[in-house]
C-alpha cells in the first residue's frame, strides 16, 4: 500500500482523515517523516496556507503529501475568524478561548450564519492539485456536545438539530467541510494508486 504524508500536527485531524482514507493509503504523520518543526502558515488565504504547508514538506523532505487549512467564516463578523481560526483569541491556539471570543463578538447580532471551509492541497511527485469542502450552518449561543474539536460545540450545520460536537465522527465526516474535501481528495488519489 502506498504511503502519503498528511502535513499536520493535529492528532484529531489525522484521526478523522485516516478513517476516511482507510484501505486506500497508509497515512503517515509529520512526526513519522522526521518533521518536528511547526509548518509555516503566513498566507492570507486558506488556499495559500494549505499550499505553503504542502510545499514545505515537499521541499524539505521530498515526500508526497497533502495539507489542509480550515477556517470558520461567520457572516456577521465579516467572515472572521477565517484564516485565523486556530489563533483567533491569541497565539495560545486555545479552542475554549476562540469559542468565547466568537460568542462574545456575536452578542446582540441577529445573523448567526456561518460556514466552515477546508482547502486541501495535494502535492504528488511535484504536481499540485487543490480541492475544497464547505459546510454551512450557524453559531448557536452556547456550547453543546463533547465530540469533535475546535469550534464544533458551537456550530450547528444546516438541516441538523445537533452541533458537530454532538455527532459521531462517522456522522460528521458525511456532512463536514473536511469530509467533503477529503471525498474530493480520495477521487484524486484513486488515480494515483
Amino acid at each position: 500500500m502506498k504511503k502519503i504524508c498528511f502535513a499536520t500536527n493535529n492528532v484529531n485531524k489525522l484521526k478523522e482523515i485516516q478513517q476516511q482514507l482507510d484501505g486506500l493509503y497508509t497515512i503517515v504523520s509529520l512526526k513519522e517523516i522526521g518533521c518536528e518543526e511547526e509548518l509555516p502558515e503566513t498566507q492570507e488565504t486558506l488556499e495559500g496556507n494549505s499550499l505553503q504547508k504542502a510545499q514545505y514538506v515537499w521541499d524539505n523532505y521530498g515526500v508526497s503529501c497533502f495539507a489542509d487549512d480550515t477556517g470558520l467564516e461567520v457572516t456577521a463578523l465579516n467572515n472572521e475568524p477565517g484564516v485565523y481560526s486556530a489563533r483567533y483569541a491569541g497565539p495560545q491556539r486555545d479552542s475554549e478561548d476562540n469559542m468565547d471570543l466568537v460568542l462574545k463578538n456575536l452578542e446582540g447580532k441577529e445573523d448567526r450564519s456561518a460556514r466552515f471551509r477546508t482547502v486541501i492541497t495535494l502535492l504528488w511527485e511535484g504536481n499540485i492539485e487543490q480541492v475544497e469542502g464547505e459546510a454551512k450552518g450557524e453559531i448557536i449561543s452556547e456550547r453543546t456536545g463533547d465530540q469533535g474539536f475546535g469550534y464544533d460545540p458551537i456550530f450547528q450545520p444546516e438541516n441538523e438539530t445537533k452541533t458537530f460536537a454532538q455527532l459521531s465522527s462517522t456522522e460528521k465526516n458525511k456532512i463536514s467541510h473536511r469530509g467533503r474535501a477529503v471525498s474530493k481528495l480520495i477521487e484524486l488519489l484513486k488515480d494515483k494508486v
